[in-house]
């Protein structure tokens, strides 16, 4: 049977027949073309696996291939009748800019659509330098990415796409680059992710307030999302495949948490969730930047600052066991620059402290296991970035 606007009313969790969430449709459609790879998929199988009906999914693809996003990729035999058409997702339609705004440095990659790094820069940059001195390097360098795509020759001129795959026009940027869908800026918290507002930025008060999101974009000419580094690393790992629940932890300049919880980045009521490095453990200790005393971040760096890697692991691992014991998670996952640095040191830090918690609490399930993440330094660049892609895909909430 048949439902309103073309889909299958026994599709279940896939494509729905609301007018108001045609979006979801070609999200799903998007996803599929995407994960088919260059191989591509049928509009039949399309159809199978969203609960679209062929007529539907038909409709998306040929406003797909209008937009540039979509391309047949030859043909495939069927087991009765002609040979199937099918159809692949076009990455270099479209692009998106990550931005990873640490306290010392700024690096900037650009994505094409299905993820892969076409484009890198990395400079020193000053948080402490004021807002207009910070923009005006943001800027800089997401016009030096994008010129060194356009510098490679001529590419098909695709149109801006929202998440239902509907073209928006030619995007205006410094570089004029086809197909920008917009920039992903990660940087430390606290923040307003769904504002684009910064909070009291550890160790820079002077940001308190700054509404980076609508500054930016003013400045670009392109939507601008802004989250916290932490929980953008942790949307790209849950996008390419990490799977169920985890904490992925931080260090570097700082320390953060970005969770996932059922698939999904746990920003919290707020936007607040995540600030793992400002949980207390030693109520007398020394003075955190954050104002209070003792906190997982404070004694992690002064551990790394004197050289000290099995201190600051196991202190690492103090508060990521307080985190698993909380949630229950599936998995920890380590990132950061002091990560990458000495991984082998942190994995088997953090890791002991976890075993022996699982020790002491008994049970069939043994500890939580831990691991470095996979992307390496430029993890959160890339996150940033997927938080203008997922949503395309109906991979994130951005």
């Amino acid at each position: 049977m048949e439902g309103v606007n073309g889909t299958n009313s026994s599709a279940g969790a896939g494509g729905v027949n609301l007018l108001a969430l045609r979006s979801h449709n070609a999200a799903l459609v998007l996803d599929l073309l995407r994960t088919a790879g260059e191989e591509g998929i049928s509009r039949l199988e399309l159809a199978e696996r969203t609960g679209l009906t062929p007529q539907a999914v038909s409709k998306i693809t040929a406003r797909l291939r209008a937009d540039g996003l979509a391309a047949e990729a030859g043909h495939r035999a069927s087991t009765g009748g002609k040979p199937r058409t099918v159809l692949r997702l076009v990455p270099d339609a479209g692009h998106a800019a990550g931005v990873h705004l640490d306290r010392d440095e700024l690096r900037v990659v650009l994505a094409d659509l299905r993820g892969a790094v076409v484009a890198e820069r990395r400079v020193p940059l000053d948080l402490g330098a004021g807002a207009e001195a910070v923009m005006e390097g943001v800027a800089a360098e997401v016009g030096e990415v994008v010129g060194e795509v356009e510098a490679e020759g001529p590419a098909p001129r695709a149109r801006a796409v929202t998440a239902a795959g509907h073209a928006t026009g030619a995007v205006g940027t410094p570089a004029g680059v086809p197909g920008l869908l917009g920039v992903g800026v990660a940087l430390p918290g606290p923040l307003d992710h769904a504002r684009g507002v910064l909070h009291r930025v550890t160790g820079f008060p002077e940001w308190d307030g700054f509404p980076l999101r609508d500054a930016l974009a003013r400045r670009l000419g392109v939507p601008v999302v802004v989250d916290k580094d932490t929980n953008a690393a942790a949307l790209g790992l849950a996008v390419t495949g990490e799977g169920g629940s985890f904490a992925y932890l931080h260090l570097g300049t700082g320390l953060g948490a970005g969770l996932v919880i059922g698939g999904g980045v746990h920003r919290g009521a707020r936007t607040g969730a995540g600030e793992f490095g400002h949980q207390v453990l030693q109520m007398d200790g020394p003075p955190c930047t954050c104002g209070d005393r003792g906190c997982v971040e404070a004694l992690c760096l002064a551990a790394v600052a004197r050289g000290d890697l099995a201190e600051a692991a196991r202190v690492l691992g103090v508060g990521a066991a307080n985190l698993a014991g909380l949630l229950d998670i599936d998995r920890v996952l380590l990132g950061g620059r002091t990560v990458a640095a000495a991984p082998e040191a942190f994995v088997h830090g953090v890791g002991a402290v976890l075993d022996a918690r699982a020790r002491r609490e008994g049970g069939d399930e043994g500890a939580v296991p831990v691991r470095v993440a996979s992307g390496g330094e430029r993890q959160v660049a890339e996150g940033a970035a997927q938080l203008l892609l997922a949503p395309l895909f109906g991979r994130g909430d951005a």
